[in-house]
């Protein structure tokens, strides 16, 4: 646990510090490239896009090798799938279609409301995923006059 926690906060602390460092231009180092439209900053980029999106991919590797070799399953790796696909979805309409949204709408809608709604089902397809490898074993209260 103290690994997740650790590794969380080196994230954390290393994206803010290249954030405000950029934003502020307290040290120099960190300046964002602003030069009309490639306004850009390298290392915030890797910290903020590129971990997590490893990070997915782990998981995802991880979680096949659990399902395909550890419980020889097949089944479990549809949700899984389905939980990749709708994140892949959600990724597309943030980054590709979202500007698409946004002109069309006049600025009243982007696509992050899709990619928020297409998060939420993949979460929802992960947690059906974690559902389906697990034993269901939940508390069930004595049947005939438990609350009396």
């Amino acid at each position: 646990m103290s690994a997740i926690l650790g590794s969380a906060a080196a994230v954390f602390i290393g994206t803010g510090y290249i954030a405000l460092d950029t934003a502020f231009d307290w040290t120099g180092h960190f300046e964002a490239d602003s030069n009309g439209p490639n306004n850009r900053n390298i290392g915030l980029y890797v910290l903020y896009q590129l971990i997590p999106l490893i990070c997915v991919v782990v998981f995802f590797v991880l979680e096949a090798i659990l399902v395909l070799r550890v419980l020889g399953e097949r089944k479990p790796m549809l949700y899984l799938l389905a939980a990749a696909l709708l994140f892949a979805i959600g990724q597309i309409f943030q980054y590709v279609i979202s500007k698409y949204i946004c002109n069309g709408t006049h600025g009243k809608i982007d696509g992050a409301l899709f990619e928020t709604l297409f998060t939420l089902l993949s979460v929802v397809m992960i947690w059906v995923f974690w559902s389906s490898i697990t034993e269901d074993d939940w508390p069930m209260p004595p049947t005939g006059g438990a609350y009396t």
